[in-house]
């Protein structure tokens, strides 16, 4: 294999190396997938403001998260099914994240049970849950995971019923034969048929409970001493509410833009939810990261952190726990030098004016890669018919913010 320079790399290499069903379970969005291709791009239409002459010789990048001490603000989102990338699926991945000393997320629709990676070594991990149906399959989970030494549950409210993902439904996606969800296995599942693997997942999927309801949220605290962390916001209405209701922590995000298309991209939504939560719970995001870049963008931008999702299937599947390693490393590297270059020596000196937004002067950033004419005569044609109008508005919110045209002379040319 190639040499791996970025993490986007890493979902080639996936896309040749899984079945078609598998890599399109892991990469696909709802629907139209808007939302999916806007989690990137709204990322690229941040841009920065650095500040220069600042000793970066020595930089930390060590934050603390619910009390736990980690060595970065990246840590591991839940995704489901990671045998379905590597045969060692959630233990690959354990290991990579107690390697790099940072957070592990596991999934309740994981491959391997939580005491199965509690078995991998020591590490500080969470547990996604969902609600079902039946609040005894809810409690004996949380049960397990608070037996098996985790130390915090993300509570997924984003779906009270699973998204339209075209492509599982163009590939009748089923788990493959042999692969289970190993957190049910031993769990007194009521009418839950255990006898095939994949009908169990679908069974599963079906008992979410669609009543679902902020009194749920109340409940759930009355069963665990974990700390919760509601997952799944994009408003401020609703931080609000997580508050409200006990949350301990907010993780901004669409479910990989996997539920609702046509929501906002979570580093759209990140602002609006840290201003409502004004400091009383942390704010986390996840969606869209690639880049050291994006995970200085969040912070500046009030995040406490960012989970990544993707990147670790992808860099699974491509060379397993390796690959996951490298994942970390690379965006941990990318971090440490977009803070040199930014002026910031720890994650405390990242602020709000080490960036411009589009929505700083609304319109200023246009949506698109602009592709100016190269000739003179096609540029005037461009200009008599405004072509260049949002290229101008760019270049007066970059004036605004001093970073560059200092002089009304300036030519700019195209």
């Amino acid at each position: 294999m190639a040499e791996v320079t970025n993490v986007t790399e890493y979902q080639a290499i996936a896309k040749e190396k899984l079945p078609k069903m598998a890599y399109d379970y892991y990469a696909s969005g709802a629907e139209d997938q808007w939302t999916l291709a806007e989690n990137r791009n709204a990322f690229s239409r941040i841009l920065f403001r650095p500040r220069i002459l600042i000793d970066v010789s020595k930089i930390d990048m060590t934050t603390t998260v619910l009390g736990f001490k980690i060595s970065m603000p990246i840590m591991i989102a839940p995704t489901a099914f990671q045998k379905m990338a590597h045969p060692d699926g959630e233990y690959a991945t354990a290991r990579a994240a107690s390697a790099a000393n940072t957070i592990m997320t596991l999934s309740s629709w994981a491959t391997s049970s939580v005491e199965e990676v509690a078995s991998t070594g020591p590490g500080v991990r969470f547990f996604q849950l969902y609600v079902y149906k039946d609040r005894n399959v809810v409690a004996q989970l949380v049960r397990r995971a608070e037996r098996a030494g985790f130390k915090a549950i993300a509570l997924t409210v984003d779906t009270p019923r699973l998204g339209r993902r075209e492509a599982d439904i163009k590939n009748r996606f089923t788990l493959p034969p042999g692969l289970t969800l190993k957190n049910f296995e031993g769990l007194d599942l009521g009418k839950m048929d255990e006898a095939a693997d994949s009908g169990l997942a679908s069974y599963v999927a079906g008992q979410i409970d669609r009543t679902l309801s902020w009194q749920d949220v109340k409940w759930l605290q009355t069963i665990t001493s974990l700390p919760i962390l509601v997952k799944g916001v994009l408003t401020a209405e609703d931080a609000r509410l997580s508050i409200q209701n006990g949350a301990a922590g907010i993780i901004v995000s669409n479910h990989g833009a996997r539920q609702l298309d046509y929501v906002p991209s979570t580093i759209r939504a990140l602002e609006e939810v840290v201003k409502a939560a004004q400091g009383r719970v942390p704010v986390f995001l996840d969606g869209g990261v690639r880049r050291g870049t994006d995970v200085f963008k969040a912070l500046a931008l009030g995040a406490s952190g960012i989970f990544i999702g993707r990147p670790v299937v992808f860099s699974l599947a491509a060379d397993g726990e390796a690959g996951v390693k490298k994942v970390l490393q690379m965006l941990k590297d990318e971090f440490e030098l977009t803070m040199a270059l930014s002026g910031c020596r720890s994650l405390s000196e990242i602020t709000r004016a080490h960036i411009v937004t589009e929505w700083d002067v609304p319109g200023a950033l246009p949506a698109a890669r602009l592709n100016f004419p190269r000739r003179r005569s096609a540029a005037v044609t461009a200009s008599r018919t405004g072509g260049h109008r949002p290229f101008r508005r760019l270049v007066t919110v970059i004036r605004t913010a001093g970073l560059v045209f200092p002089s009304s002379r300036t030519r700019m040319s195209c």
